[in-house]
């Protein structure tokens, strides 16, 4: 089994988590935030995802990314929440600007996030990590997390790893 690793950021990183945990082909996530380089040194919510590129492309894992966050949002929380794909090589920065230019079309307005590279990375509290499969009915998993659930099984299905969130007890509608 082949391994690779991106970081993403964009919106809280406990609804970030979330999403990616609820998918096919996710090994690990860390969850914390990142700081890229030059203007991108402040730390910024984010996740490490460690996924099976053969199960779930890095083409796909942006596509969610974008379309579960603000993406074209430029507001005044972007420091806190700044809209990333941080890369862990030359190559996948490549192949990660190609792939957003690609995703342009999906959108109305402009994608305002950022390939970055991978600086540094500090872990949330355990206590805070696994926010949604640790208690998923709590009421900030329930108004934020759990429609962004239901966005990825309408528009991405195929991804969705639905054994997980019927085993965490999560109600959804499947398409």
């Amino acid at each position: 089994m082949t391994t690779s690793k991106v970081g993403l950021g964009g919106g809280c990183h406990w609804c970030t988590e979330g999403v990616f945990a609820s998918l096919n082909g996710i090994v690990k996530i860390n969850q914390g935030w990142i700081s890229s380089t030059g203007t991108n040194t402040q730390f910024s919510e984010a996740i490490e995802v460690y996924f099976e590129p053969d199960v779930i492309a890095l083409t796909d894992l942006i596509s969610i990314h974008l379309h579960t966050h603000a993406c074209t949002a430029d507001h005044s929380m972007r420091h806190k929440y700044r809209s990333a794909v941080y890369t862990y090589s030359d190559e996948q920065a490549e192949q990660s600007h190609t792939i957003l230019r690609d995703l342009q079309s999906d959108f109305e307005e402009s994608i305002i996030t950022k390939v970055l590279p991978y600086q540094e990375f500090k872990t949330n509290k355990i206590e805070l990590t696994d926010y949604l499969y640790s208690a998923p009915s709590r009421p900030f998993c329930q108004q934020y997390i759990h429609p962004k659930l239901q966005l990825l099984m309408q528009r991405f299905s195929k991804h969705v790893n639905y054994e997980k969130l019927v085993t965490a007890g999560i109600e959804f509608t499947r398409n």
